[in-house]
C-alpha cells in the first residue's frame, strides 16, 4: 500500500532532506533546478523548522512552506512532509521546563540543541499534537504531497517526574498488579520487594548495580511511550487524508530505546536512517546487515515481505569517530544500491544542501559547500540516472534461506553491569554472524523471534539471551519442522523478565541442542583459546557436558583442552548446532558455510570472487542478479541476463570495473 500510494510507476524514491528555511528564495528556485537535474523525485521537508512555522505559542507561519511546496510540486517533485516534533523552539523550553529531559543522575538538560524534550510530560505532547494537527489541516490534500514523515528518530530517554507517574501506570498494565512486579523483578535480592507503587520510580544512578529487570522495564516502557507519542501524530494526520502513508525514520544504535519490530506495525512503511561507522569494508558489511534488519522489520506483522525506505544516508561522507572520511568514488552509488539490492523503495539522503551554519554544517550532502559543480554532485546524478533506469520492473522477494533472530530486549538486557564479562553485545554478536555469512555469500533475513520462516532452512541465535515461552515454541517448531538450527552462548539463559532458566545452560535449549553447559568461563579481551582444526576462540568459553550430540570442534588449552567448543545433535531431519565461543572471524565464516552447506543453502551467486557483493531477487521466473564490486580491481563473475544498467546481454561471465555495480534481469527456472 505505501509504495502504491508514493508511486503508481514503479518508480524508486530518489532524494533526501531539504531545509529551505535555511535559505533565502533564490536558493529555493537554484535547488530545484539541481534536484531535477539530478533525477530526484522525492524530498523530505521541515524536520527541525517548529520554530518558522510556529514562531510563538498557537500561531502559524505557513507562507514560506506553502512557496516551497508549491515550487516542488511545480518541479515535479513529490514530498514527505515531516512534523517537527523533535526539535521543540525556544518559547516552548521556556514556558515549560518541567517538560526538559532528566538524565539518570538527576541532571535537567537545558534547551541548546534538539530534543530537548521529555515524550512523558504532557505539556509537550499537546505541543506535538498542535503542531502535527496545525500541518494536517493546511497540506493534507496538497498535490505535492506523497508521505508523512513523523517526528525525527525518536530515541530521547528521561527521568523526570511525568516520566515516573507514566512509568508506574505501564507497570501496572504490564503487570497488573505488586505481587507479580515483584516476582518479575525478583525484588527478595537485595531488600528491594515493593509494597506501594509509589516506592516504584524510573531507574536513577545508585549506589551499585541496579535491578536488572527494572532496566530491562525501563527500556520497553521508553518504546512503547515514544510509540504513543508517533500513533497519537500518525492518527490526526490519518483522519485529514487516508490516503497519504505515514512513517518515522528509525535511528539504529545502543542508545536508542526503541523496539523497531513492534513498531512496524504501526508504520505505513519502515523507513530508516544508516550511517555506517567503519571506513573499510566494514562500511559495506554495516551497510548488508542494517538494510537487512530493516527488511525484517517492514515484514514484521504481516507476515509477508515488504518494501521499506532508506530514508537518510550520508552522500559522500562516513562519519565516524573523530573525523570525516571521505568516500571514495563509486561508493555513494555502491551504498545506495546495497540497499535497493536488499529491498529499499529507494535511496535517501541527509542532507540536501550542506548549511552554511549551525552544528551539522559539516555534515555529508549532495550538494556541498562548493556547490554542485563537484564530483558528489555528478555522483548523484549519475546514481539518480541508475535508479531512474530500474524504474518499471518488478524487484521481487530478496532470496535468503537463513535467518539471524535479533531481539532489542535480549540486547538491553545483556548490557547490564552484573554479567560475566564486561561487553557482552547480542547486536555484536549478531553482527559477528551476519558478516561471517556475507562474506560466505549468503543472504540472510534478520526476523524478530516470532516471525514466520517459511522457506528458511538455517536459524541462527546469536546471544540471544532473553526467551520467552513462545519464543522457545517458535525455535522448536522450526526444529521439529525440518530446519537447521544454530545457537550461540548465552542464547535461551533467562527468560523474558531476565531471571535465569535453572538446570544449567543454555536453558530454553538444552533438549533441542543435545548438551548440558555446567559453568561459563569468560575470556579477557586480549585471549585466544585455540581450537580443533585451526582457529582460535574469544571473548567466552564454556565447560559443555554431551547429552545426545557430537562434538565438532575442541578446545586446546584455558583448562578446556579436549573438551567440546562446538557440537551438532540430529533431531530427525535437522541439525542442531551449538557454539560455546565466539570463532575468529575466518572459523566463523567456515562454520556458518557449513551449517548452511548442510541445510541445503548455496550463496546467492556461486563462483563470484571475494569482495562482490551479491544478491538475487526473484518474482516468479523472473528474478534480479544485483552485483557490487567493492575491490579495486577488474572482476569476472559468472552471469547471464540483460544487464539493466547498461543495457547490454551478458552471456555466461560478466566483467565488472573497479568499484562498479551491475544489475542483471534473469530468467529462472
Amino acid at each position: 500500500m505505501a509504495t502504491k500510494a508514493l508511486w503508481g510507476d514503479g518508480r524508486l524514491c530518489y532524494g533526501g532532506d531539504w531545509n529551505p528555511e535555511q535559505w533565502p528564495p533564490r536558493v529555493w528556485r537554484e535547488d530545484v533546478d539541481l534536484m531535477r537535474a539530478a533525477g530526484v523525485n522525492l524530498v523530505t521537508v521541515g524536520v527541525f523548522a517548529w520554530s518558522r512555522l510556529e514562531p510563538t505559542p498557537g500561531r502559524y507561519t505557513f507562507d514560506w512552506l506553502d512557496e516551497v511546496l508549491d515550487l516542488l510540486h511545480g518541479g515535479g517533485i513529490r514530498v514527505a512532509l515531516a512534523t517537527p516534533t523533535a526539535s521543540p523552539p525556544p518559547w516552548f523550553s521556556l514556558r515549560h521546563p518541567d517538560a526538559l529531559p532528566v538524565t539518570a543522575d538527576g541532571t535537567r538538560l537545558q534547551h541548546g540543541s534538539r530534543d530537548t524534550y521529555c515524550a512523558a510530560a504532557p505539556a509537550y505532547r499537546t505541543a506535538a499534537r498542535g503542531i502535527a494537527d496545525a500541518l494536517a489541516a493546511r497540506y493534507a490534500d496538497h498535490p505535492a504531497l506523497a508521505l508523512w514523515h513523523v517526528h525525527n528518530e525518536y530515541g530521547t530517554i528521561c527521568h523526570c517526574p511525568h516520566t515516573e507517574a507514566a512509568f508506574r501506570r505501564w507497570l501496572t498494565d504490564r503487570h497488573g498488579d505488586l505481587t507479580a512486579l515483584n516476582d518479575a523483578w525478583a525484588t527478595s535480592f537485595w531488600s528491594q520487594h515493593y509494597t506501594d507503587w509509589a516506592q516504584v520510580g524510573a531507574p536513577r544512578a545508585t549506589q551499585y548495580l541496579a535491578n536488572p529487570g527494572h532496566l530491562l522495564d525501563f527500556r520497553r516502557f521508553w518504546s512503547d511511550t515514544l510509540l504513543s507519542a508517533y500513533t497519537e501524530q500518525r492518527d490526526l494526520l490519518r483522519a485529514a487524508n487516508p490516503a497519504i502513508p505515514i512513517t518515522t525514520n528509525y535511528v539504529l544504535g545502543d542508545w536508542v530505546p526503541v523496539d523497531h519490530a513492534r513498531w512496524a506495525r504501526e508504520v505505513d512503511l519502515v523507513a530508516v536512517d544508516h550511517y555506517p561507522s567503519a571506513t573499510d569494508l566494514g562500511a559495506e558489511e554495516q551497510t548488508a546487515l542494517a538494510a537487512d534488519l530493516a527488511r525484517g522489520w517492514a515484514r514484521h506483522g504481516r507476515g509477508r515481505p515488504a518494501p521499506w525506505l532508506l530514508m537518510e544516508s550520508a552522500p559522500n561522507q562516513i562519519h565516524t569517530a573523530g573525523r570525516m572520511h571521505t568516500k571514495e568514488p563509486g561508493r555513494m552509488t555502491r551504498h545506495g544500491l546495497a540497499h535497493v539490492a536488499r529491498g529499499s523503495a529507494g535511496v535517501m539522503f541527509f542532507q540536501w544542501r550542506a548549511p552554511a551554519g549551525g552544528a551539522e554544517r559539516f555534515h555529508s550532502a549532495v550538494v556541498t559547500h562548493a556547490g554542485a559543480d563537484t564530483r558528489v554532485f555528478r555522483e548523484a546524478t549519475d546514481l539518480g540516472a541508475a535508479l531512474g533506469r530500474l524504474a518499471g520492473t518488478a524487484p521481487g522477494r530478496v532470496e535468503a534461506s537463513v535467518a539471524i533472530a535479533y531481539d532489542a530486549a535480549s540486547a538491553w538486557a545483556l548490557r547490564h553491569p552484573g554479567m560475566p564479562r564486561a561487553g557482552l553485545d547480542h547486536t555484536a554478536e549478531v553482527t559477528a554472524a551476519h558478516r561471517a555469512l556475507w562474506h560466505a555469500g549468503i543472504t540472510v533475513d534478520v526476523v524478530p523471534p516470532g516471525d514466520p520462516l517459511d522457506g528458511c532452512r538455517l536459524l541462527v541465535l546469536p546471544a540471544l539471551y532473553l526467551a520467552s515461552d513462545a519464543t522457545v515454541d517458535w525455535v522448536r517448531r522450526h526444529v521439529h519442522g525440518g530446519g537447521h538450527l544454530l545457537v550461540t552462548w548465552l542464547s535461551g539463559v533467562a527468560d523474558e523478565h531476565a531471571r535465569i532458566r535453572l538446570g544449567g545452560y543454555p536453558g530454553a535449549y538444552r533438549d533441542l541442542l543435545g548438551v548440558r553447559v555446567e559453568e561459563f568461563h569468560p575470556l579477557a579481551d586480549d585471549e585466544r583459546l585455540p581450537l580443533t582444526g585451526g582457529g582460535t576462540g574469544t571473548i567466552w568459553s564454556e565447560t559443555v557436558r554431551l547429552a545426545g550430540a557430537e562434538p565438532v570442534t575442541a578446545y586446546l588449552g584455558g583448562g578446556l583442552t579436549d573438551q567440546p567448543a562446538v557440537t551438532r545433535h540430529r533431531i530427525g531431519d535437522a541439525r542442531a548446532w551449538y557454539v560455546s565461543t565466539r570463532p575468529d572471524d575466518d572459523t566463523w565464516r567456515r562454520l556458518l558455510a557449513e551449517a548452511a552447506r548442510l541445510a541445503g543453502v548455496t550463496p546467492a551467486c556461486p563462483g563470484a570472487p571475494p569482495g562482490v557483493e551479491a544478491v538475487r531477487r526473484r518474482d516468479g521466473e523472473h528474478g534480479r542478479l544485483y552485483l557490487l564490486n567493492h575491490t579495486d580491481q577488474p572482476q569476472r563473475v559468472p552471469a547471464t541476463g540483460w544487464e539493466l544498467l547498461t543495457g547490454a546481454p551478458v552471456d555466461g561471465l560478466l566483467t565488472m570495473p573497479p568499484g562498479g555495480v551491475a544489475v542483471l534481469c534473469e530468467q529462472l527456472h
